[in-house]
């Protein structure tokens, strides 16, 4: 299946401001240097939950689609990895940039086929990381070869839903919005309770709340007297998920930066 009409713009100054909106604190591109340690870095906002990063040769099963699948990719990428997207085909260059991601290192394949399993085989073959929505559940067979090729060429699969014998996997179990008053005003930010556990190194479970996006847009640890849920407190919107809508779609702008959204939503909470 060619690729060539996916390719994502090429590198260069002009091709990326190098602030996307999911960057986390602390973490400027180049920064995490790839190395052969074994493991890709990951966002700063994620460590806790990842110590160490994503190893390399491993499955990670990231729940439904939303933006924590992009924000697991933007460390790596933000260090210099190629990293690819398969079967998300409403996710443009753009999206992906404003996520973190470098387009000058990144391939997106909208739909790969039928033959998908070779497809996603071939991007392991030249890719650091490849996060996958696969179009259907994988046979044990599939996930098998994936698996081993994973291995063999020491790269990352980051799965948008479930994978039986994935080495990690996260989920989004409470989510709360930000930004709604009364009946009116403009979402802003969302917290996420992100919860991973696995085999091996991630066989203890660990959750942590997370800012995904914050205010400012950016991925952030929930810190107490910061936007930190009371126990048992109930979710703002329950049950909205981005699922294939880009930020700016559900109208999320970053506060104080001039965004399109923000003069109307001073004056709606006014």
């Amino acid at each position: 299946m060619p690729l060539s009409p996916h390719v994502a713009l090429p590198s260069g100054d002009g091709a990326l401001r190098g602030d996307g909106m999911l960057r986390g604190d602390g973490m400027s591109r180049g920064d995490g240097v790839l190395s052969s340690a074994g493991v890709l870095p990951v966002l700063p906002a994620l460590r806790e939950l990842l110590p160490g990063g994503l190893p390399r040769g491993s499955v990670v099963a990231a729940g439904d689609w939303s933006l924590l699948c992009l924000a697991l990719a933007a460390g790596a990428s933000i260090a210099g990895a190629w990293c690819a997207i398969a079967g998300l085909p409403a996710l443009g260059v753009a999206a992906a940039a404003d996520a973190g991601l470098d387009p000058g290192r990144l391939l997106l394949i909208a739909d790969p086929g039928a033959g998908w399993p070779q497809v996603v085989a071939s991007l392991l073959d030249g890719c650091d990381l490849v996060l996958l929505r696969p179009p259907s559940q994988p046979s044990a067979q599939v996930r098998r070869r994936l698996e081993a090729v994973t291995r063999r060429h020491g790269g990352v699969l980051v799965v948008a839903g479930d994978w039986v014998g994935a080495q990690c996997r996260l989920n989004v179990t409470r989510q709360q919005w930000a930004g709604i008053g009364a009946g009116h005003g403009r979402l802003r930010a969302r917290r996420v309770q992100v919860v991973t556990d696995g085999r091996g190194a991630a066989a203890r479970p660990r959750a942590r709340w997370l800012w995904l996006p914050g205010p400012d847009g950016a991925v952030a640890i929930v810190t107490a007297g910061l936007g930190e849920p009371e126990i048992g407190a109930e979710p703002v919107i329950g049950g909205l998920e981005i699922g294939d809508l880009g930020i700016g779609e559900l109208g999320i702008d970053a506060v104080g930066t001039g965004g399109p959204g923000d003069e109307d939503a001073r004056r709606s909470a006014g």
